[in-house]
């Protein structure tokens, strides 16, 4: 199992419904050429999925791992619209965003339907970086955690410690996700402890050491650099900061965290 000590950041941008393909190559372009030299981050791109396969050829072979926004739990069949997994495997992807809270609230994707996601994934050998987090409501009404441990057990109630110990959890408090809003530093340390508290909780303490949180909500190069130095929290999943090269780039070198 990986210790604290090996636990490396990871960067992931999420592109969302952004940028043609055009723009995707050339972003691509120049994060491959920028981040070749930073050996201490773990860098990460999702673009839209008719732009995998574009950026997929400018990242290969890389420092930079393509990874998917979305995937459907079935491996083929009469689906209409979906992404399996194997096809995502096909295109060079090594990770996919599963349970963001964009789909949670704006598409009603449910715990279950997520969890279904996440064994599929990690049976085709993808890494998921999974989402979890509160809204303001909750937030306010104290229920942060509550709320969190609901997601928790039913998003990731059922796997193995291998297969914990290589998903990526990424704490995104709603009310911070594209709002200019971000959790302080003392709010995003607190809910990442525990996180891995309950981790620990249900397996054991060298599971809960060996799994990567995130942080997620508004990050950019000028708060990076503090929630990137807590305990806990082992990188960013980052949203409109890395539609542009120099301000992604930027949060791997905040304050030389």
């Amino acid at each position: 199992m990986t210790s604290i000590a090996q636990r490396r950041i990871l960067l992931a941008g999420n592109w969302k419904m952004n940028l043609d393909r055009k723009d995707s190559v050339a972003l691509a372009e120049q994060l491959v050429a920028a981040v070749s030299q930073m050996d201490h981050v773990d860098w990460v791109v999702c673009p839209p999925f008719v732009y995998l396969d574009a950026v997929g050829q400018v990242v290969r072979g890389s420092a930079v791992a393509l990874g998917a926004q979305d995937m459907y739990h079935e491996a083929s069949g009469a689906f209409t619209g979906e992404i399996s997994a194997a096809m995502l495997q096909d295109l060079g992807c090594q990770f996919v965003i599963l349970g963001h809270s964009e789909r949670r609230h704006i598409l009603s994707e449910t715990d279950q339907a997520i969890h279904r996601k996440v064994l599929a994934a990690h049976a085709a050998d993808l890494t998921p970086i999974v989402c979890v987090g509160e809204t303001l409501q909750q937030r306010e009404a104290g229920a942060t955690m509550e709320s969190i441990q609901k997601q928790f057990d039913g998003s990731l109630g059922s796997l193995t410690e291998d297969q914990i110990a290589s998903t990526v959890i990424a704490y995104e408090p709603v009310w911070a996700i594209g709002t200019g809003k971000v959790a302080s530093q003392e709010q995003a340390a607190e809910v990442h402890a525990d996180l891995r508290k309950m981790i620990r909780n249900r397996y054991n303490v060298d599971v809960a050491e060996a799994v990567r949180i995130q942080y997620g909500g508004s990050v950019k190069p000028e708060n990076a650099g503090g929630l990137l130095a807590c305990r806990d929290i082992d990188g960013a999943l980052v949203g409109g900061a890395s539609l542009e090269a120099e301000s992604f780039i930027g949060i791997a070198t905040a304050n030389q965290f």
